[in-house]
């Protein structure tokens, strides 16, 4: 008997230990299309549920494509591209081909301009050591851009498997479904939800008598906020929508609070404005740094939220880094939580964020 697999996450079926990937009750086995138990409560309830795999796990799996023949699309999340960009990916995937798609275009604002940051995307890569053949601007929401990249696809692969690639969360398998919408006018083959990890396995859809799309396992990385969080924070802090930029003009000695997951001292510099990219349903505080510390211990969680309750039940210390910033218009980066960007540089910043989570600065592509 073949082996049979979720056509949700991709794992391999099994119908003996409910807790453990795959599992399905026997009467699920005869239906057309066949569902772990994780999987149909996550597509019918909106359900997530907790999985016995482990980060190696996802990474072992994904490793195996370098093994295999074929060329790679990374998919990175244009808003949090920091926090997306795998750093190891050859390493990962072997001597492939890549192909960089920058994912959830529709979340920038529309007077973005796409030739700058399509550059700025080629630079991000070469700064890492990753070379890739094309770079594209993608939404796998919207459809944007996809046409461009199926053709880049078809061109670069020569009969190959094409393998989609990407940390959790950046939209692999809504863009690998809107594909299959595409082309064969079916809807969500493929499991999605706003939750890390939902796919467990290869998931496989043949292009050809020889080759298939590939959909793998989402890696994970601790420095994203995300996981840091509950399940209803996350829903807060990721973008729905385009992203209305809030202006914030600061005199040194002010913070900024973003809910309470987050926060930012102007230690020292010249009045300016500070353009906060952030998703529009976080709400952002400001008050003077004297009174910083207290407003956080009195009112984190109320006030200043997220996190939520069940977020703060294991939510990590915020950790302090100092920046100076003094070469232009730079954006001061939150991973997987989003960036605020000083026009005119010529500062000293003080930034907090959970432990594990690194504050970074990075030439700003607006």
């Amino acid at each position: 008997m073949n082996e049979m697999i979720c056509q949700g996450c991709g794992a391999p079926i099994q119908t003996t230990d409910p807790n453990q990937i795959g599992y399905t009750p026997k009467t699920s086995l005869d239906k057309e299309v066949v569902l772990c138990q994780r999987c149909f409560r996550l597509k019918h309830y909106n359900d997530i549920q907790d999985v016995s795999a482990t980060d190696d796990d996802f990474l072992k799996m994904v490793s195996e494509i370098s093994n295999k023949q074929g060329i790679v699309v990374h998919l990175i999340d244009i808003f949090d591209v920091e926090g997306s960009l795998l750093k190891n990916l050859s390493r990962i995937v072997g001597d492939k081909p890549i192909i960089l798609a920058g994912n959830k275009m529709d979340l920038l604002p529309k007077s973005t301009n796409k030739r700058k940051l399509t550059q700025w995307l080629r630079s991000k890569a070469k700064d890492i050591g990753l070379t890739v053949e094309d770079v594209f601007l993608i939404s796998s929401m919207k459809g944007y851009g996809l046409n461009d990249l199926t053709e880049a696809i078809e061109y670069y692969r020569g009969g190959r498997d094409v393998y989609i690639v990407g940390t959790t969360n950046v939209g692999k398998s809504t863009f690998i479904n809107r594909l299959i919408h595409q082309t064969t006018g079916e809807d969500h083959v493929i499991t999605t939800s706003y939750f890390p990890g939902t796919t467990l396995g290869f998931i496989e859809i043949p292009l050809d008598a020889q080759s298939s799309l590939i959909d793998t396992p989402g890696i994970v990385n601790h420095e994203q906020i995300a996981h840091y969080i509950s399940d209803s924070d996350l829903k807060v802090i990721t973008p729905k929508k385009e992203i209305k930029p809030r202006v914030f003009q600061l005199n040194s000695g002010q913070s900024l609070f973003f809910g309470g997951l987050a926060r930012l001292d102007f230690i020292k510099g010249e009045r300016q404005s500070f353009v906060c990219y952030f998703a529009n349903s976080l709400s952002i505080h400001r008050t003077k740094l004297e009174n910083a510390d207290n407003l956080y211990a009195e009112h984190k969680g109320a006030l200043l939220s997220p996190p939520d309750p069940e977020s703060l039940e294991n939510f990590p210390e915020l950790k302090q880094s100092t920046h100076k910033i003094n070469k232009g218009k730079t954006d001061i980066v939150f991973p997987g939580l989003g960036w605020v960007s000083l026009p005119h540089g010529d500062a000293t910043m003080a930034a907090y964020s959970p432990k594990g989570v690194h504050v970074s600065l990075r030439k700003s592509f607006f």
